[in-house]
């Protein structure tokens, strides 16, 4: 089979008639940069995919102290182990989720480097006298028989819950300002991005990356002015493709957010002095609040709150989806609004309250018997 032009073959990475001291080494640097070119032409997320996968695959080369072409099948199963056993040192699970992830990894580079269309195989028989072989097969990789995996302490927040995550957000501010301390501009507008995270339904990237441009008036909700809706142009991508873009709608049952949001644009980001950074959320050095920022001020306030530990920023995700399901909205509004492209995403979202669950049978039952339910009334 001749060589073929494909991004990442190893005749464009790896040139030809060139003395390497340490030609191992220089094959295997040459692999990773044909793999990283391979997946840039697929419009994959540089810093989002690429660069961890070719982390995982230098920190699996270390633990080896072998170059691909001698990886082995049980070299996989030490890897796992080992990372099992540590976390398990230090405290922590192992995700079942985190060990697909890295045998997943491990298993598209062991894909590029035995195509024969690559031209590694070849290569590294000229050069080595042996050719790189898939390690990962079913039989030494995690199934995938669950459609949620995460950890089960990532639940929806009950009102309640929310409600003493709200106050101990505004308590916040109220405590900096009684000690006299900086910070208090800031906790204001944690508080607000908080608040609206959870009124939006929004992941950490689609908040943080809201400019002023995005906000959104509502013909069908005038009365929410230029809050009537967010128009959100960092939806989580699919694989290769760019951000998805949707607007979420205000609804009834959140329309407090009005006025934390107009109290923030009016009196709260002025003070920033943003200038005409695009910006709605800034910084006291004003650029864009970051994601890690954001997850900070959750994880603080939910200290305050005497929340458990496990519940995580997103769960105010969860806890919207779940919400507007117990308000009567539609499957499908609810799947829209959060930007879902499939109602079981949705549904795993969900953790609807016993109470909620009731209420839905008594309705089924009035409807079903109606003359019992009259006699009883």
């Amino acid at each position: 089979m001749g060589e073929v032009d494909l991004p990442g073959a190893a005749h464009l990475v790896l040139a030809d008639g060139v003395v390497h001291l340490d030609p191992a080494e220089a094959v295997f640097e040459a692999m990773l940069e044909g793999w990283a070119r391979q997946q840039r032409t697929r419009f994959l997320n540089v810093e989002g995919t690429i660069k961890p996968r070719l982390t995982l695959v230098r920190r699996f080369a270390e633990f080896t102290g072998e170059y691909p072409w001698r990886w082995r099948a049980e070299d996989v199963e030490a890897f796992m182990d080992w990372h099992r056993a540590r976390r398990r040192e230090q405290g922590r699970g192992f995700a079942v989720s985190t060990a697909r992830n890295y045998q997943n990894g491990l298993r598209l580079f062991g894909e590029y480097v035995t195509d024969a269309r690559y031209g590694w195989p070849a290569r590294c028989l000229e050069l080595f006298g042996e050719a790189p072989a898939q390690i990962l097969h079913e039989w030494n990789t995690v199934t995938h028989t669950n459609d949620y995996e995460g950890a089960p302490g990532r639940r929806p927040l009950t009102y309640d819950e929310v409600q003493v995550l709200f106050d101990a957000a505004d308590g916040r501010v109220e405590q900096i300002r009684s000690r006299r301390r900086k910070g208090a501009l800031a906790a204001l507008r944690d508080a607000a991005i908080l608040k609206t995270v959870y009124a939006f339904g929004l992941r950490r990237q689609e908040a943080t990356m809201l400019d002023l441009a995005d906000l959104r008036h509502n013909p069908r909700a005038p009365g929410f002015g230029r809050f009537g809706g967010l128009f959100v142009r960092h939806g989580k991508a699919s694989k290769g493709g760019a951000p998805k873009r949707r607007t979420v709608l205000t609804v009834p049952e959140f329309d407090w957010i009005v006025d934390i949001l107009e109290h923030y644009l009016a009196e709260v980001r002025p003070l920033f002095s943003p200038g005409k950074h695009p910006a709605l959320w800034v910084t006291e050095k004003r650029g864009r609040i970051s994601r890690r920022r954001l997850d900070e001020a959750f994880e603080t306030v939910r200290a305050d709150a005497g929340l458990p530990g496990e519940l995580d920023l997103h769960c105010l995700r969860h806890s919207y989806v779940t919400h507007l399901i117990e308000f009567d909205y539609p499957e499908r509004f609810v799947q829209d609004q959060v930007g879902h492209s499939y109602a079981s995403t949705t549904a795993i979202y969900s953790g609807v309250s016993d109470e909620y669950r009731n209420r839905l049978l008594q309705r089924a039952l009035k409807a079903r018997h109606a003359d019992l339910w009259e006699d009883r009334s």
